[in-house]
């Protein structure tokens, strides 16, 4: 089984959605369940209905989960698993204030060293403990010898005792840390792959740690992703809003070409513009660049013009105010204008919209308005353009410049003849 772990806290960017992608594109390639877990545990932080949204995007996304669950749901499993630490004599009660360890820390940083816990509260007796009525943590005591790992992109990968330390895996409120929930979450899941970020990785040999102290013996392969580096080449940042899918997909790119890029994103495909479901087909995780990616923007721009000159039509429209094929299909020829919706949009408007007569086209505009609006349909924009110089007696310039702006609102634009196929359902709608 393979998970997407989401923080509802915070706006999904798109470092989490190449997440999400490759984990549901590996799910579907193994036959194994794709599952999405809202990391939830901190109490002191409002999720003010982000998990919702999150899932919004991952269905927006095509990116359907067999199952999604809460992490707090889990809290019992998690203090049990504690108590069994405890129990073996594998973690111990920490009654170190947040203060006397902040004085270590503070002080190792003095001393130029790393600091690490510096054991107080290991040996402590069962008395003693028992006799101590302050609030305590659990650590778990680190491990005696190095933890390793195969990363499926970076290859083998070595953590020494000192760089695990004894870490916290429960809070003194009695709520399970980060790395413990996600190491006994895994643990019931039967997580056999876990595709994260890079910066996740210090995080991986505490999580193994736990699961060979709690006697979890299957082993969990790990894939961690570079970067993806912004325009200037710096890491991009969770609260970077350029970069939030919800924002790029309000700028109208479509979850489509989204997805394409960030699946092309460092990779080498055997084409430049697919679908999700083409991907599936030939996806191969190991064949991804180990090193940081840089987001282009133009290119997502162009990639996005391509997927919205394949999309169908009448889904197309809809992102306009319409379900209709001939709506869509108009909205194509103007891909040479614009590569987003956002973009499209308000030419598209500017058609069905009123439409100033002034200035010096006021007058044909007028003419040919009369005419328009009495005129039997034409199939082809030739019949149309002949009856409209025998009605009016306007030819040329004269003819075309007046009827452009009446038609679409804007002074240039696509070929007429090739606009007019798909106007010519709306034209006493337009012309009104």
């Amino acid at each position: 089984m393979l998970r997407f772990a989401s923080d509802p806290t915070k706006d999904m960017h798109i470092g989490d959605l190449r997440v999400a992608i490759f984990n549901y594109i590996v799910a579907r390639q193994r036959g194994e369940r794709f599952v999405v877990r809202i990391e939830d545990i901190d109490r002191t932080r409002d999720v003010e209905g982000k998990d919702r949204e999150i899932l919004e995007i991952l269905h927006l996304f095509g990116l359907h989960p067999s199952d999604v669950y809460y992490q707090s749901h889990n809290l019992t499993i998690h203090q049990h698993m504690a108590i069994k630490l405890l129990e073996a004599r594998e973690a111990f009660a920490c009654f170190c204030t947040p203060e006397a360890l902040e004085a270590e820390r503070e002080a190792a940083e003095a001393d130029g060293k790393t600091y690490r816990y510096g054991g107080t509260c290991e040996r402590l007796t069962d008395a003693e403990v028992l006799a101590n009525e302050n609030p305590f943590t659990v650590r778990l005591k680190k491990p005696e010898k190095a933890v390793e790992f195969d990363d499926l992109l970076q290859g083998r990968r070595s953590f020494s005792p000192d760089e695990i330390d004894s870490f916290v895996i429960m809070r003194a409120d009695k709520s399970p840390t980060p790395d413990f929930a996600c190491a006994v979450d895994d643990m019931i899941h039967d997580i056999s792959l876990v595709i994260r970020d890079e910066d996740r990785i210090g995080h991986t040999p505490r999580e193994i740690h736990i699961r060979d102290r709690l006697g979890y013996d299957k082993r969990v392969e790990y894939a961690h992703l570079p970067p993806i580096l912004d325009e200037t080449g710096g890491k991009i940042s969770e609260g970077e809003n350029a970069f939030g899918v919800k924002r790029l997909v309000e700028r109208g790119f479509l979850p489509e070409a989204i997805a394409n890029y960030l699946i092309r994103l460092g990779n080498e495909t055997p084409r430049e513009i697919f679908t999700l479901e083409e991907a599936i087909e030939w996806f191969d995780l190991k064949r991804l660049s180990e090193t940081p990616a840089k987001f282009d923007l133009d290119e997502l721009r162009l990639l996005n013009r391509e997927h919205m000159r394949r999309s169908d039509p009448k889904e197309l429209s809809r992102a306009f105010g319409f379900a209709d094929d001939a709506v869509g299909d108009l909205v194509k020829q103007y891909l040479e204008e614009g590569s987003t919706i956002e973009e499209l949009r308000p030419k598209i408007e500017a058609i069905f919209a009123a439409k100033p007569f002034e200035g010096e086209w006021r007058e044909p505009m007028e003419k040919l308005r009369d005419v328009l609006k009495n005129a039997p349909l034409f199939e082809t924009f030739d019949e149309l353009e002949k009856h409209l110089v025998k009605e009016t007696g306007l030819e040329g310039e004269n003819l075309l410049q007046p009827l452009r702006l009446l038609l679409t609102g804007a002074q240039k634009g696509p070929d007429l003849s090739k606009l007019y196929p798909h106007l010519k359902s709306y034209l006493q709608e337009i012309v009104k």
